[in-house]
């Protein structure tokens, strides 16, 4: 059995170990995260208040196997405030026994108590990723397109 959870302050660490196997996972090439700076990541992540959040799934041992983080973001486009999951990652051992479903749906009620009118991911396009596609697809999400991105220089 899988029970989900909004994560605490001190689940810091069983957030970023999660997203670290995600981003493992969805690495190109070896250099592609290597500018992640641990201490402004959770200096951002404490900045950023209630507007980010995380849920957990966690076994019946109390083991966390998935995760899903969103963003409160604004855009006219959107009819205002909405939802971005920017990460989501279920552990692979876990992966078809319903935990990312699980993670969706705590996902959506958190986003209905926010009043948003619509919840946003990205899912890679490369075609080692159509299982994911089909995933999100499955759950309610339309393809809208891709999303591109540019990166800034950080000044030191």
């Amino acid at each position: 059995m899988i029970r989900i959870e909004k994560a605490a302050r001190d689940d810091r660490d069983t957030v970023l170990g999660l997203v670290e196997k995600l981003l493992r996972e969805l690495e190109d090439s070896p250099d592609e995260f290597a500018g992640l700076e641990p201490g402004r990541v959770a200096r951002d992540l404490e900045a950023a208040g209630d507007r980010f959040t995380a849920f957990l799934a966690r076994s019946d041992s109390g083991e966390a196997v998935g995760i899903a983080t969103l963003f409160e973001s604004f855009a006219i486009y959107a009819g205002g405030s909405y939802g971005i999951i920017d990460e989501m990652y279920v552990d692979p051992a876990w992966r078809g026994a319903g935990v990312g479903r699980s993670l969706l749906q705590a996902v959506a009620e958190h986003g209905r108590r926010r009043g948003w009118v619509r919840i946003d991911v990205t899912a890679p396009p490369e075609k080692r990723w159509e299982r994911t596609v089909r995933f999100y697809e499955r759950e309610g999400f339309v393809f809208t397109g891709p999303k591109l991105r540019l990166m800034l220089a950080r000044e030191r």
